[in-house]
């Protein structure tokens, strides 16, 4: 079965061609700009060379036209005809409580979708408009949604509510949300393979930790609490985020400052975390180059970020009464041995030992990076969302 998995931003469209009979990539690709008369469209069709165009795509209907068009093209395509594709998956970024595991598109689905806009405005409308561009361009295809937000519906209520008056959660449904839960449930099924455990046996940590970061404790395979909240923000130390703070920092600030509303939330989200810290980026390879050079704000910034992680993980460890398995995931989980090292070098007291040959090693697959004697299994696991949402698409579309 060929499935297409799609990724929509507000200007943007990602997107990846699934054989499910042996999970391979067919083709891959983004459309940029969309709107402008200046789009950029990069295709990569598996065996054959890169694609890129410029052009004008007004709007997502465009680009799914545009990618529909690609990947049947008698030259760059990998398919004979639009009628290969047996489902489209779409990942959308907030399901509320609503929803707690991946489903098909129906005109409930779509309503409920919307309903959630305010809790994530930048995110669930062009998820939207990506289903409403398919619908045009395939209408009989089927359609799945598989939600960042529902990984992380199996918290116990002391872990998702806020200690904040209950009236507030009963009509607004404010209350930890947590967010990468489909990177955080596939690494955590590749690594209890890898340790050749029933998932249900163990109690792991996951970090995923890219410009956007989060922190999931998984007890028995299921999300017990995560670092993000009602919103990505909450947390850990970001690229461009702030993570946690003192509440009361917002209208202190916006007091002194004489800040908006918008300006401050564009403060803690856009220019905050590494980015303000070190003065330099919000990149960690320039953050550890810079630090190696000597530059203490980046040292700084290192410190402060590497700090929160290990202090996130022990607190993650207490709640659990211990972990067995420590996962390192996203492109700085993936690529910083220097973080990693960083985090794990004060975990010893759990049982955590590095093996430093093993965390330089560079590769894409699954491994360890704790020696053969720690109690705590540490790994790296190359996190692959794309390939979550076109296998719950597949069962989905199967059943």
């Amino acid at each position: 079965m060929i499935i297409l998995v799609m990724n929509a931003g507000s200007s943007s469209l990602k997107y990846q061609l699934y054989d499910m009979s042996n999970e391979s990539v067919l083709a891959q690709g983004r459309v940029e700009r969309i709107g402008m008369d200046s789009s950029i469209v990069t295709h990569e069709p598996g065996g054959k060379p890169e694609v890129r165009q410029v052009s004008e795509i007004l709007d997502h209907n465009g680009a799914v036209r545009n990618v529909i068009e690609l990947l049947t093209h008698a030259d760059h395509g990998v398919l004979r005809s639009m009628k290969e594709i047996k489902a489209v998956g779409h990942r959308v970024v907030h399901g509320g409580e609503s929803f707690k595991h991946s489903t098909l598109v129906t005109p409930e689905v779509k309503t409920e979708i919307r309903r959630l806009f305010d809790l994530a405005p930048l995110h669930n409308p062009p998820a939207m408009m990506g289903i409403s561009a398919v619908e045009m361009n395939m209408p009989d295809v089927p359609q799945a949604v598989v939600f960042d937000t529902a990984f992380h519906q199996s918290m116990p209520k002391e872990t998702f509510l806020y200690p904040i008056p209950m009236v507030l959660y009963r009509r607004h449904k404010i209350r930890r949300y947590g967010f990468h839960g489909t990177s955080h449930d596939y690494v955590s099924r590749q690594a209890a393979e890898k340790l050749g455990k029933p998932l249900e046996s163990l109690k792991m940590v996951t970090c995923h930790i890219g410009n956007g970061a989060s922190c999931t404790a998984i007890l028995n395979g299921r999300s017990y609490d995560t670092s993000m909240g009602l919103t990505p923000l909450e947390g850990l130390m970001m690229g461009t985020r702030s993570g946690d703070l003192d509440p009361a920092i917002v209208p202190f600030t916006m007091n002194k400052e004489e800040l908006t509303l918008s300006e401050v939330n564009s403060m803690l989200n856009k220019h905050s975390g590494l980015q303000a810290i070190s003065g330099i980026s919000s990149d960690m390879r320039e953050i550890t180059e810079a630090m190696a050079e000597g530059d203490k704000q980046a040292k700084l910034a290192f410190d402060m970020y590497t700090y929160r992680l290990r202090k996130y993980i022990g607190a993650y460890a207490a709640g659990m009464n211990g972990i067995d398995t420590l996962i390192f995931t996203a492109g700085v989980g993936e690529n910083s041995a220097a973080v990693r090292q960083a985090v794990c070098e004060n975990l010893t007291f759990m049982g955590i030992e590095l093996d430093e040959a093993r965390n330089a090693e560079r590769s894409k697959e699954a491994r360890f990076i704790s020696t053969d004697g720690s109690r705590v299994s540490v790994l790296v696991v190359p996190t692959n969302e794309e390939l979550l949402i076109a296998r719950d698409t597949y069962q989905l579309v199967k059943e």
